[in-house]
C-alpha cells in the first residue's frame, strides 16, 4: 500500500513539473518529486530488517542505514536545486514580468527572430 502512494505522489510531481504552465508550479512539482524519490529510498532500505541499527547488545536484524544517509544527501541536494530553481524564478520574472511560460517562451522568439 505504501508503495502505490509513493509512486502516485511521484507521479503528482511529474504532472507538476509537466502539465503546469506557471513556473512556480513546476518548481513544488520538482520539490514533490524530489520528496518521492526520497521517500521510495527510505521505505526500500526500511524493508531489510525490523530493528534500529544501534550497536548494542541484543540487535538482531538491524535496518540496513546506508539509504538513510544517502537520502540525506539527497535532501540537501534537492534544497540546493529548489533553491537555485527559485533564483532563476525571480531572475525570468523581473526581466518578463510574467511567470507564464508560454507567453515567456513567445518574448523569446520574437527576440529571436
Amino acid at each position: 500500500m505504501a508503495l502505490y502512494l509513493i509512486v502516485l505522489l511521484f507521479l503528482l510531481g511529474a504532472w507538476g513539473m509537466i502539465g503546469k504552465k506557471n513556473i512556480i508550479k513546476k518548481v513544488i512539482g520538482l520539490s514533490i518529486l524530489n520528496s518521492a524519490v526520497v521517500v521510495l529510498f527510505v521505505y526500500l532500505g526500511s524493508i531489510t530488517g525490523t530493528q534500529a541499527p544501534i550497536l548494542v547488545k541484543g540487535v538482531v536484524d538491524p535496518v540496513d542505514p546506508l539509504p538513510q544517509a544517502l537520502m540525506l544527501t539527497a535532501i540537501v541536494v534537492g534544497i540546493c536545486v529548489m533553491c537555485l530553481s527559485l533564483a532563476l524564478v525571480f531572475i525570468i520574472y523581473r526581466h518578463f514580468k510574467t511567470l507564464d511560460i508560454k507567453v515567456i517562451e513567445k518574448h523569446i522568439r520574437d527576440f529571436n527572430e
